[in-house]
């Protein structure tokens, strides 16, 4: 398992690469152009940039999360081609400077909601929740301004001016049904999967997160059974499955475990954290340790070492702790302790391996 940490960039983020590189065993950072609009083609000189950076701090930029997809090529408009074409060429770009796994996701519209970006916990920290009867029925315009309102940062997948169309984004999924969703991201597949394997890399979807429908909107990335589904739209290494726990492990029915030991080798990425899910369906964010909340964290690590994984993991979203000003869910605290209980798992589980094999 190769850990990294995820980076907003210089000026973007209140975490310095310096001390990404002190946390034990953290080897490079997952990172992106947040700056570009979805569908836009990446220049070669912001990319070299973030290369240079990362180089210079003894970190590599294997992982890339995420390469946005344009919401043309999710409902499928003739414009989408065009969109896919400079896809393509970011993939090219990215490949050249030795990324190997890029990280995307479906969703449409919104790439994650929550109803509280500082909820309290009992302990005095805060976590991201997820509030179930104020999004049922919710108006998704208030949302947005809740979201934004809330944080001094940029919120990927929340930014004022990608949701300034929100009305038309709205009005053009009306009648989007999964089926379509699925029959886009097919076509999708199709056209970038043989370019990311003549240049080394692994695409991996991110699920949606929540892994349900919110706003009437289709979402396809919710299930075990789903993704035996999107593994068999295209037959490669190269389409992959970013398993994210948190946003899976947010519907109680999914057996996370089962995930990893019937898709490891299509998981070259993994994001591992956990949540604390209530009977009413709410769900806030928690230490990464098992008993804190509802994943089975130590099952899913143990899971990983039985299959002999070698990808990329993170520790993903934390707590906000020690007052640590930061953007909502990446400090620089709770992750880092996430990854030492991450590490203190794998290497129990190595242990008990060599032990067993002495025996």
């Amino acid at each position: 398992m190769k850990m990294t940490f995820r980076w907003f960039g210089e000026g973007n983020d209140t975490v310095p690469l310096s001390y990404i590189k002190q946390i034990p065993g953290v080897s490079g950072i997952v990172w992106s152009l947040h700056d570009m609009p979805a569908g836009e083609e990446w220049p070669m000189d912001k990319i070299l940039e973030v290369k240079r950076q990362a180089d210079e701090a003894g970190l590599n930029i294997d992982v890339v999360e995420s390469v946005n997809v344009h919401e043309d090529i999710k409902l499928g408009l003739p414009s989408r081609d065009l969109y896919i074409d400079n896809y393509k060429k970011t993939i090219e770009k990215l490949g050249s400077v030795g990324a190997k796994v890029i990280c995307y996701n479906f969703m449409p519209i919104f790439d994650w909601l929550r109803t509280d970006l500082h909820k309290p916990l009992g302990d005095g920290s805060t976590a991201l929740f997820y509030e179930s009867s104020r999004i049922a029925g919710a108006d998704p315009f208030k949302l947005v301004e809740l979201i934004n309102a809330d944080s001094s940062f940029s919120m990927p997948g929340w930014e004022p001016e990608r949701l300034q169309h929100l009305t038309s984004l709205f009005e053009s999924y009306k009648g989007v049904s999964e089926e379509h969703m699925w029959k886009n991201l097919r076509y999708f597949l199709k056209e970038i999967i043989p370019v990311a394997e003549k240049h080394g890399i692994r695409m991996a979807i991110h699920p949606d997160d929540p892994p349900w429908s919110v706003f009437g909107l289709p979402r396809i990335m919710t299930s075990q059974e789903n993704l035996r589904k999107l593994v068999k739209l295209h037959d490669s290494p190269s389409n992959g499955i970013t398993l994210c726990s948190g946003s899976l492990g947010a519907n109680p029915a999914n057996d996370i475990v089962s995930m990893i030991h019937e898709f490891g080798d299509r998981i070259p990425f993994a994001h591992i954290r956990n949540i604390r899910v209530y009977d009413n369906g709410d769900f806030i964010e928690t230490s990464h340790r098992t008993e804190d909340g509802t994943v089975d964290i130590a099952g899913i690590v143990r899971a990983y070492h039985e299959i002999g994984f070698t990808g990329y993991a993170r520790p993903d979203h934390g707590r906000h702790i020690w007052d640590e000003k930061c953007r909502p869910g990446y400090g620089l605290y709770d992750r880092a302790l996430g990854i030492m209980y991450l590490w203190g798992l794998w290497d129990a589980n190595q242990l008990a391996a060599k032990k067993e094999a002495v025996q």
